[in-house]
């Protein structure tokens, strides 16, 4: 049977009518569901990397596709009508995109209805169909199709609601999926989908669940080989899914809004433009040292307020607990998971990860010793604090700084704590021409691997690889 036949067969076999749902929380065991992921699922056979489908052959195939996903969207819509007037745009942007003969699929109708952070309620669900690409899974805009549950215990809410403000920020949780996200990915971010035009986007989404999952195994498996005694509030993580969870929602909550606040120089981070990547692993490490620096701020707070007898809150309390949680967090999953995944090409997040390893490390507050990892944890804070201060004050004297003598400083910062290659035309001082010239020529001049991995490192990254390559795809109930 040739290609085009076995298409056809497969399209002609999917497509029905199935009976409605109504009850998002068993969802993704409805024939409606499973016929709408098997639709998508084949129907990303025939596009290309643009999302189109350009091979007339496969229109026929594509349009019955398109179909069992439209009726799979319909049979399913009554479970979730907080998303109807997206679920009924995403219907009309495939029947549109099968009238276009399945050119560039524009899906941004049904995205400016797609609205999830006005729906932050703990456990409500959403369904998510999209011609998309996935971040740190496909760069190809396939259809992709989930089922998601939202994470917002009254904590976090209260948080949002207080001193971290962040109306963007949705917590989700993976509960089925195509093989997008099948993957490392562990985002929803608008921006991804196929689109005609750029709006203003109102929303982004983290996937707390699987990055919960990934720190439990990963934090298991490194803690047993550098036989680190993890405290008993970090050891209780390893053992509970949910509490993993929640301690990565604060973790991300005051990570995402730091990166549009602070003493940013005038050319900040977020925006998309060609730079060398240390600057990349500076701001992602400054957003995560200032979630650490504020858990330690509310733990002490909170700590010296319930110490004098006064009595928290729930909300308060639970703060208070998951405070200290996200500490742990930062520190284990920057070290152990972010230092050795991902490729030695402009590893930014990598990057990140020796960065704070070394710098605890030359101040004495982490040991390898007799080859057993050790930290005098009550050190700790003020320690990682202080890093951050260091990146708040080169971030802070930037803005008097022109653009390139900004990143000669942010290299100063990094090279006096890692290591540069022995290669390095940055670490024996680039030449004039290139100092006189465009920017192009500094970012040009690094190095794919700037600052290769410590000796420590390439150790634990042999042990490591198979447990976190083990992670691709994972979710909770994984773990």
């Amino acid at each position: 049977m040739s290609i085009i036949s076995a298409n056809s067969s497969a399209a002609q076999a999917i497509v029905g009518e199935p009976e409605v749902v109504e009850d998002a929380r068993v969802a993704e065991q409805s024939a409606a569901w499973a016929q709408l992921k098997d639709a998508a699922i084949a129907l990303r056979e025939m596009q290309i990397k643009d999302g189109s489908i350009p091979d007339a052959a496969h229109h026929a195939a594509a349009r019955d596709l398109v179909g069992a996903i439209t009726a799979g969207i319909r049979a399913l819509a009554p479970a979730f009508p907080h998303d109807a007037e997206y679920l009924a745009a995403s219907v009309a942007d495939f029947e549109r995109w099968v009238a276009t003969d399945f050119a560039t699929p524009d899906f941004l109708d049904s995205l400016m209805a797609f609205q999830p952070q006005q729906h932050r309620v703990d456990g409500i669900r959403h369904l998510v169909v999209f011609p998309m690409y996935t971040q740190n899974g496909s760069s190809d805009r396939l259809v992709e199709a989930l089922i998601v549950e939202t994470i917002w215990p009254e904590f976090i809410a209260a948080l949002e609601a207080g001193d971290y403000g962040n109306k963007l920020f949705v917590s989700l949780r993976l509960v089925d999926f195509t093989p997008g996200y099948d993957t490392n990915s562990a985002v929803l971010f608008p921006e991804t989908v196929a689109m005609r035009e750029i709006p203003s986007f109102t929303w982004g989404a983290i996937f707390q669940d699987r990055e919960a999952a990934r720190y439990r195994r990963v934090t298991r498996a490194a803690a047993e080989i550098t036989k680190l005694e993890l405290p008993e509030r970090a050891a209780a993580m390893l053992d509970d899914q949910a509490l993993t969870e929640r301690a990565f929602v604060m973790w991300d909550i005051i990570h995402d809004r730091t990166h549009m606040r602070g003493d940013l120089p005038f050319d900040p981070f977020m925006i998309k433009q060609r730079m060398p990547f240390f600057l990349y692993s500076l701001e992602e490490l400054r957003c995560d040292l200032t979630a650490f620096r504020e858990s330690v701020r509310i733990e002490r707070t909170l700590g010296a307020r319930s110490e004098a007898g006064e009595e928290l809150t729930a909300s308060e309390q639970e703060m208070l607990e998951h405070a200290g949680l996200v500490q742990y967090a930062v520190i284990f999953d920057r070290i152990f998971r972010f230092a050795i995944t991902g490729s030695r090409v402009r590893n930014y997040d990598g990057l990140g990860g020796q960065l704070l390893f070394a710098w605890l490390h030359q101040r004495g507050v982490l040991h390898w010793t007799d080859t057993a990892l050790t930290f005098d944890w009550a050190a700790v804070p003020d320690a990682v604090v202080a890093l951050g201060d260091a990146i708040d004050e080169l971030y802070w004297r930037s803005i008097d700084r022109p653009k390139t003598s900004h990143w000669l400083a942010a290299y100063d910062l990094v090279r006096g704590v890692l290591t540069p290659h022995p290669a390095s035309r940055w670490a024996r001082g680039l030449p004039d021409e290139i100092l006189a010239g465009a920017p192009k020529g500094f970012t040009d001049a690094v190095l794919d691997d700037e600052f290769p991995l410590s000796m420590f490192f390439e150790a634990l990254d042999k042990k490591m690889k198979p447990v976190i390559e083990s992670t691709v795809g994972i979710r909770g109930s994984d773990a």
